[in-house]
């Protein structure tokens, strides 16, 4: 097959969508089928021997620290010269509009991907007024493909609410051979915990930005002298971030990859994810992956991968207090070790190829590409025919 990917990010942007993709992407050139991807032009003009389509970027108002695409013409002749057989539209909003559009118009079999909860990110950007029109905007985007997949049953069953249709989970997936605890450094834990490595290091990896939460973090600290925080990553509000915790014993470390991003997770005590907005957060997946016990907020998405008390704790957003009460918790070294084990014997069998397998059969499906081997459904050849008509 030629599968086209329109994304709003990419390489060298790191972030859980780009990782997904990377591993998707990997998995279908083993797979013998030919791949373009079209995003925002951010230098990069092929990954791993695919050919990366730059879309000009910039930079917008309210989000300073990362390049976007804007609505573009340009798509429509970047497909007309590949001619797919299946678009997949990585989160749709921007470039990826004029993907949607492009793709329906020259009659391309399309499959979108819904990974970021925009619309509740107004509360945070100070424009709830927008929440409205947000919603209804990617509705009417998604609800141009032929299927739209969602990281998480939560999530899904939110899109159905919302009158998104043909929904379906895209299943988690995370490289267990890279992030292991036996990745554990001691020259990294010096670093992350300011060399106080004797403390319960806890650990938050992520992009800097309001919906985050992450300011919830240094209640733990002020609370108790116990721990110490490193928090890997960067964005939008880092400055901000900076200032709220100074004079805490808080390490900002920037972006990490790769193995020295493996070392951290194996490096640390307990992974702090405070944030109530996210669709999957492969955060933590990675940091499970990596043997450590978390603290996340009880909404839909964390309570699918984390089992409370058992590979972490869940704290009550709505109860004051509870996030800080629930990290003090890991004080009692039995309890994180406990956590800590089932955390990784949860994730040890994980992979990515499942969930790149699943997408390549979606596309099967919707392409009208009969494959016997397709486990998610009993479509017949003439049923796929009469579907893409």
């Amino acid at each position: 097959m030629k599968i086209a990917i329109i994304t709003e990010t990419f390489v060298p942007s790191t972030d859980g969508v780009v990782t997904r993709l990377k591993a998707c992407i990997r998995y279908f050139k083993r797979e013998g089928h030919d791949i373009r991807v079209i995003a925002p032009d951010l230098g990069v003009d092929e990954f791993e021997g695919v050919k990366v389509e730059g879309v000009p970027a910039r930079t917008l108002l309210l989000y300073r620290s990362k390049k976007f695409s804007l609505p573009t013409r340009k798509v429509k002749k970047m497909l007309e010269d590949y001619d797919p057989d299946v678009v997949h539209i990585v989160n749709p909003a921007l470039v990826g509009m004029s993907g949607v559009y492009y793709a329906k118009k020259l009659g391309i079999p399309m499959l979108a991907s819904f990974h970021t909860q925009v619309p509740k990110y107004a509360d945070y950007y100070n424009v709830p007024m927008f929440k409205g029109f947000l919603w209804w905007y990617f509705r009417k985007l998604h609800n141009q493909a032929d299927l739209n997949l969602c990281t998480s049953e939560a999530v899904k069953e939110e899109l159905l609410e919302q009158n998104f249709q043909n929904v379906r989970v895209w299943q988690r997936g995370v490289d267990t051979e890279l992030f292991d605890p036996d990745n554990y450094d001691e020259n990294m834990r010096e670093r992350l915990s300011g060399g106080q490595k004797d403390k319960k290091l806890l650990l938050f990896v992520g992009r800097l930005a309001p919906e985050k939460e992450i300011e919830k973090i240094k209640s733990v600290l002020d609370s108790s002298d116990e721990f110490v925080l490193a928090i890997v990553g960067d964005g939008p509000h880092r400055q901000t971030l900076e200032k709220h915790f100074a004079g805490t014993d808080t390490i900002f470390t920037g972006f990490m990859h790769g193995e020295e991003l493996a070392k951290a997770y194996a490096s640390s005590d307990v992974f702090v994810f405070p944030s109530t907005t996210e669709t999957l957060g492969l955060v933590i997946t990675e940091a499970m992956a990596s043997g450590l016990p978390l603290v996340a907020a009880e909404s839909g998405p964390t309570c699918e991968q984390i089992e409370d008390n058992r590979t972490g704790l869940l704290y009550d957003q709505d109860k004051p207090g509870d996030f800080k009460n629930t990290v003090l918790r890991f004080a009692d070294e039995t309890l994180r070790k406990r956590l800590a084990k089932a955390a990784r014997n949860d994730i040890a069998e994980m992979s990515w190829d499942a969930q790149s397998k699943q997408v390549l059969d979606y596309y099967k499906e919707i392409a009208g590409v009969y494959d016997p081997a397709l486990s998610h459904n009993n479509i017949e050849p003439s049923d796929l025919k009469t579907e893409n008509k």
